[in-house]
């Protein structure tokens, strides 16, 4: 039993920092499912325990920060850490938390999926923690995944109509926290789905997909966790997110 315990250590592992869905639609549950398509084992630190149908959010409970802190360094004792992916944070506090352990585990690549606000519209960012968000966590990541509505909170502006002007946030917010932004596409209007890659002192990366018209949740995290799988496979930053948007449209086409 122990030489297996010590195997499964040493598998590459990615953590995952995010909150509980009860549906299964979002969340953890997807998170855990993605990373496992990937061939990689997941270890955890729960944020938050939400109530969910797939309708709406009907409850949050935050966890205490000190015990986000301890499961992620019980996660990090555990196991071979490869990579992080970080979903619901909630309040400056555990933003804070996540930070003061991710500092002490560097240069391990980090995905974060600024979740602001649920599909159905239910607000998981306090306000008060989205420039702590941005000035403390962000720029320790490899990469950040907002949609055109977390990306306008983020940069103070209005959500942009056009993708000529998401790419020009997505550049104002790359420059700010001085790491790569991927700028999701997937509420847009147009027949095509693009992603947007920035990364300072480089060209622009489009990634495009037919707009499939399906009503399954999760997308976002499904994303964010394929390409921490990615990397923590060893791969590049553009071959992990080319990689991952073709995954979530499988998955789409899969459920449609």
């Amino acid at each position: 039993m122990a030489g297996g315990d010590g195997a499964m250590a040493m598998t590459p592992h990615v953590l995952i920092v995010a909150g509980s869905d009860s549906s299964g639609g979002a969340g953890i549950a997807r998170d855990i499912e993605t990373v496992a398509a990937h061939g990689l084992r997941s270890c955890l630190a729960v944020t938050a325990v939400t109530v969910q149908t797939h309708a709406a959010v009907e409850r949050i409970e935050q966890m205490p920060p000190e015990l986000v802190v301890a499961q992620m360094k019980a996660a990090f004792a555990a196991n071979q850490v490869a990579a992080v992916k970080i979903g619901m944070l909630g309040t400056a506090a555990a933003i804070d938390a996540v930070g003061s352990v991710l500092a002490d585990n560097r240069p391990v690549p980090i995905v974060i999926d600024p979740v602001l606000a649920s599909t159905s519209g239910r607000l998981l960012l306090e306000d008060d923690a989205i420039g702590a968000l941005r000035r403390d966590l962000m720029p320790v990541c490899r990469l950040v995944t907002p949609n055109l509505l977390e990306l306008a909170e983020l940069t103070g502006s209005a959500p942009a109509p056009d993708e000529e002007s998401a790419s020009l946030q997505g550049e104002e917010l790359s420059r700010t926290i001085g790491t790569a932004v991927l700028v999701k596409g997937g509420h847009a209007q147009s027949s095509q789905s693009v992603d947007i890659l920035l990364q300072t002192n480089r060209p622009a990366v489009r990634f495009e997909a037919l707009r499939l018209h399906s009503e399954m949740r999760g997308t976002g995290c499904m994303l964010s966790s394929a390409i921490a799988a990615s990397l923590a496979l060893g791969a590049d930053l553009e071959k992990s997110v080319r990689g991952a948007k073709q995954f979530v449209v499988d998955a789409l086409v899969r459920s449609a």
